[in-house]
């Protein structure tokens, strides 16, 4: 069924034509992600489709009612002191219920991800797959739009393109798309190449035909000049068509290629050690609250550790007892921490993003530029002050600034906040390719699959260290699991025997049989099968 109808739609903001859509049809089953650079026009386009944005040309049709997940809003029907009081996670998820409680058909989600730990973001998931609707949502998890999309949208420089399927396939779909211009452009320039050759030389052999000799008689001479004359008419004629094949020839412009210059970003020398931080009976309290208890941990030198645990479980406070030396915790007298807040209180807003950079960089400024250039920082980019920056763009600033510092060890809490898809990319990319050790919190799954190769997971209380990415860690708890499941399955199988036994001897007492005891028994058997029952 069709729900939305798209024709010829502009908007501008001021001179600038920020979206062009000539026309787009959305149907019921149409489970639609959203991608661009921040700044792209992607929450403008949601706000259009909802009325609160207006366009300047065309029109928007929607045939039925919406819900739409904001991602700056407040939640609807909240009190002050709720406003003041619930977490932003708390917050997005009664924005989530409410949208989902209006029995819409078109559902719009800005970033609903936004303060959700993985446990949200999951329950987040299952409701959009068995959403019955259209979708339009704009987000940088790319595991949640893999399981969530059938169709991507792309905006690029104003301009939509739509892509079935999900967005592992929609990066497949533009590879396949690049590696095709880079054929055309291969051939267009080899065509070029060999037109220009003959061009040369046709000119050439036009240039090097000779005036009559001065001793040659008139007639001789007329002659001579007639026949090259005419050959030389020939050749100009020859040169002229193949310079109007080159005229005509479709000028094909050179793919942008994405950097992929490794950088060889090493950290400060001097980092021996095995073991660069350690946890032992770590225990904190907060507002009369336990966070941890007993807490034990070992950072290896070299190691991508993932911190992950469910919101309020004392993700940033375990960083901050490291970064303040609290008791309990051990670090390497070399230690030199890079840390990235989500305050980004290490930028000053009155300087340019090179000259932040700079400021603490052990590294020259070509290759700071280089560095800024994989964030997506071309060219004169690198002069703009820092307060003219988005948020997305700012972190990106201050990861450049504390990645290029004198550091040996990344401590970073929630880097991927406020960054675009691609951006998101850029860093993951250069995460993978850093030599130091690497700490960071992150609730995006594909992220932390992509950057770790350890997990350390809060939960109830308790610290608890696995190998290997997010994928691993789970695979590990599922075969825990089944293990347990085998154990129970084993346990009860001894108790039934046992209660069975007992059963037996009660219904038929043997003179030595203490029948008191054997009821104690039966009874204490009955409640551990219970209590093995509700596990």
């Amino acid at each position: 069924m069709l729900l939305l109808e798209i024709d010829k739609v502009k908007k501008y903001y001021g001179d600038r034509l920020i979206l062009e859509i000539d026309n787009l049809l959305v149907y019921s089953q149409d489970k639609i992600g959203i991608v661009g650079i921040n700044g792209a026009g992607k929450s403008t386009l949601l706000n259009m489709l909802c009325s609160k944005s207006s366009c300047d040309e065309g029109w928007i049709k929607m045939y039925g009612r919406y819900s739409y997940i904001t991602q700056i809003d407040e939640p609807e029907n909240i009190s002050e002191n709720e406003k003041n009081t619930l977490s932003g996670g708390e917050k997005t998820k009664l924005k989530i219920q409410s949208a989902f409680n209006k029995n819409s058909s078109i559902l719009l989600a800005d970033e609903p991800t936004s303060n959700l730990d993985i446990a949200g973001i999951q329950m987040l998931e299952k409701k959009l797959k068995n959403y019955k609707g259209a979708i339009f949502i704009v987000s940088h998890d790319r595991q949640l739009l893999d399981n969530v999309c059938n169709k991507i949208l792309e905006l690029n420089n104003g301009k939509i393109k739509l892509y079935n399927g999900n967005y592992s396939q929609y990066i497949k779909q533009k590879q396949l798309e690049k590696a095709t211009l880079q054929g055309e452009y291969d051939e267009y320039i080899r065509e070029k190449k060999k037109l220009e050759i003959c061009i040369d030389k046709t000119k050439g052999k036009s240039n090097s035909i000779r005036k009559a000799p001065k001793r040659m008689g008139n007639s001789e001479a007329r002659l001579h000049k007639m026949g090259n004359q005419k050959a030389k008419k020939n050749l100009d004629r020859a040169a002229k068509a193949l310079e109007s094949r080159l005229n005509r020839l479709g000028v094909k412009e050179k793919p942008k290629d994405l950097e992929k210059t490794k950088l060889d970003i090493k950290a400060s020398e001097g980092v021996y050690s095995k073991i660069l931080i350690e946890g032992k009976n770590i225990n904190k309290v907060f507002n009369k609250k336990c966070i941890f208890k007993n807490g034990f941990f070992q950072i290896y030198n070299g190691s991508k550790v993932a911190l992950i645990g469910p919101n309020g479980c004392g993700k940033t406070t375990l960083i901050k007892m490291i970064l303040n030396g609290e008791e309990g915790i051990v670090t390497s007298n070399v230690l030199r921490i890079g840390y990235f807040s989500q305050t980004l209180d290490i930028l000053d807003q009155t300087k340019t993003i090179l000259e932040n950079v700079m400021d603490s960089s052990i590294y020259d400024e070509s290759f700071a530029r280089i560095m800024l250039s994989r964030l997506l920082f071309k060219r004169d980019d690198v002069y703009k002050k820092v307060c003219v920056l988005s948020g997305g763009e700012k972190v990106k600033v201050a990861f450049a600034k504390i990645i290029l510092s004198d550091v040996n060890i990344l401590i970073l809490d929630e880097p991927t906040n406020y960054l675009d898809i691609y951006s998101v990319e850029a860093l993951e990319k250069m995460l993978s390719e850093y030599n130091g050790t690497v700490l960071f919190i992150s609730h995006d799954r594909r992220f932390i699959n992509n950057v770790a190769n350890k997990t350390m997971v809060i939960e109830n209380y308790k610290i608890s260290m696995y190998d290997g990415n997010y994928d691993e860690f789970l695979e590990t708890l599922n075969k825990k699991k089944n293990i347990d499941k085998n154990e129970l399955k084993m346990k009860k199988m001894i108790l039934q025997n046992r209660l069975s036994e007992v059963l037996g001897r009660l219904s038929m007492p043997c003179k030595n049989d203490d029948v008191e005891k054997l009821d104690r028994e039966y009874n204490e058997i009955l409640k551990m099968l219970m209590e093995l029952k509700n596990m």
